[in-house]
């Protein structure tokens, strides 16, 4: 049964939690049993990944690979597996869902569980595909028990919030399937076969500079909208604003994330000139955004919209060195989206509880927290420091990677990112200051319940592994490297 377990395991791992969601769904349970497996399942999950983990060897080349025959008329198959690139992420989502779990505990309903289950399927079937219909098909499963959460259980004007990113969603995920749909036709004129897998598209000659471009262009932009990059953030305030603790982390930690990795996992592959010759905009582009979200954040009273555009600042540096086109650009942007998401997830999770208790996410009303709440503020400073990038935390060794990778690309370009990651520090470090250390002005107090050991268990894996990717992050990397080097090297052409 070993070698059986051995090629299904990936399997195992995406289907899993839908598997469990459709049982939950009609088990005529309460929500806190519904949770309690569904946490169950998640912690099955981390077990799983950490065997593949240890097991994956640092080579470039894909394992566990499964490939089925889905479609078989037109070519498209359950085509899975993972490399150095995608293991990584697998570890964060393996990782960080339970945590969000054990910190989102109390008070949410049977459904709002479910949904996180569907999600969680949804992530790591996109993050695994490797044939291009299985990845858009993952890529729009994973959307809608999010627009459930956000809908159902989100805040203020959440209908208007969820129907907008649906539909700014849905318009980019037309043009990538437009894209992939060309890029299918074109292989079967040419080779007069069937095929969506990456590998096989990758082989297509026929095509010209300009469908080239369009088609990066139509790829590109369902991945910008999702990360969001500049200028096609305009959904990410509202949105964030108005959802829940859950659907926030979500969507920053999480699905943001997968928008930059399938830039490196699909555009490099598939149109690797084209992703040279467009890097210079890209990583112009990356930094602009870096620093008018910083600035962004700057103006914000609400400390949810605060992270989301510190988030939104943090993924133009990760964008950016993914565009360097070299070493340090590309591995630090890969460090980077772990130790982003594993600092602003938890801060995000927190920022629900505090908001959930003191009634306010306004950082003007809040203030005298370090006194009430001690545990609380020291969590919230640990990650807080990843965050901005203080050496000994993964934040630190990611964003120097990508400084100078960007330095590497165009030394001005460099010296404007370096200056804007301190705009970035500064800005979370005040907001620091005002919302959580410094009394209230005006006298008044508010009121916040420290957090307890459940909420500490949810953060201590996050903070472990912000100073062990800080401190030693050689062993995090030697599963990256090879990966890296084979899509600089072997693909992009560049030693």
């Amino acid at each position: 049964s070993g070698v059986v377990m051995e090629s299904y395991i990936l399997t195992i791992v995406i289907f899993l939690p839908l598997i469990a969601a459709l049982v939950l769904m009609v088990a005529e349970k309460d929500a806190n049993a519904v949770r309690n497996a569904a946490f169950g399942v998640t912690i099955i999950v981390v077990f799983m990944v950490l065997k593949l983990y240890l097991e994956f060897e640092p080579i470039a080349d894909m394992q566990f690979v499964v490939n089925i025959p889905w479609i078989k008329e037109y070519g498209i198959n359950y085509y899975i597996g993972v490399d150095g690139f995608s293991l990584t992420i697998l570890m964060l989502i393996a990782i960080l869902i339970p945590c969000a779990y054990l910190l989102l505990w109390k008070g949410r309903t049977k459904g709002y569980w479910v949904s996180m289950l569907m999600i969680q399927s949804g992530v790591t079937g996109t993050l695994l595909s490797l044939d291009l219909i299985l990845f858009y098909f993952f890529w729009e499963a994973m959307l809608l028990p999010v627009f459930l959460i956000i809908g159902l259980f989100g805040t203020g004007n959440k209908v208007f919030s969820t129907i907008k990113v649906t539909v700014y969603t849905m318009l980019g995920s037309l043009l990538m399937f437009v894209s992939i749909m060309y890029l299918g036709i074109t292989y079967f004129q040419e080779f007069n076969t069937w095929s969506f897998s990456l590998d096989a598209l990758t082989k297509i000659t026929t095509l010209t500079a300009t469908e080239k471009n369009l088609l990066f262009l139509g790829f590109v932009i369902a991945f910008a909208i999702k990360i969001p990059l500049f200028p096609f953030h305009t959904w990410i305030l509202q949105t964030y604003s108005n959802s829940p603790t859950g659907g926030v982390f979500l969507l920053s930690s999480i699905m943001a994330k997968l928008g930059v990795y399938a830039i490196v996992r699909f555009m490099i592959p598939l149109f690797p000139d084209t992703y040279i010759a467009n890097s210079k905009y890209f990583v112009f582009i990356g930094v602009f955004g870096m620093i008018y979200y910083g600035i962004a954040a700057l103006m914000q009273d609400d400390i949810k919209k605060l992270l989301a555009y510190s988030s939104a600042s943090h993924l133009g540096l990760i964008a950016a060195g993914l565009f360097a086109l070299n070493p340090y650009g590309l591995t630090g942007g890969m460090y980077l989206i772990v130790a982003h998401a594993m600092a602003t997830g938890g801060l995000f999770l927190l920022v629900g509880i505090l908001e959930h208790r003191s009634g306010t996410k306004n950082i003007s009303e809040l203030g005298g927290i370090a006194r009430r709440a001690p545990i609380f503020t020291v969590m919230f400073m640990l990650l807080l420091l990843s965050n901005v990038g203080l050496p000994g935390t993964s934040g630190f060794v990611s964003e120097l990677m990508v400084i100078f990778g960007i330095y590497d690309f165009n030394s001005s370009l460099g010296v404007f990112s370096a200056a804007s990651v301190v705009i970035g520090a500064s800005v979370m470090l005040w907001m620091f200051q005002r919302a959580i250390v410094q009394n209230k002005s005006s006298g008044g107090v508010v009121k916040m319940r420290d957090i307890t050991g459940r909420h500490i268990w949810g953060l201590v894996p996050l903070i472990v592994l912000i100073f062990a990717m800080g401190i030693y992050p050689d062993f995090f990397l030697a599963k990256l490297e090879p990966t890296m080097s084979h899509y600089l090297v072997d693909i992009l052409g560049i030693r």
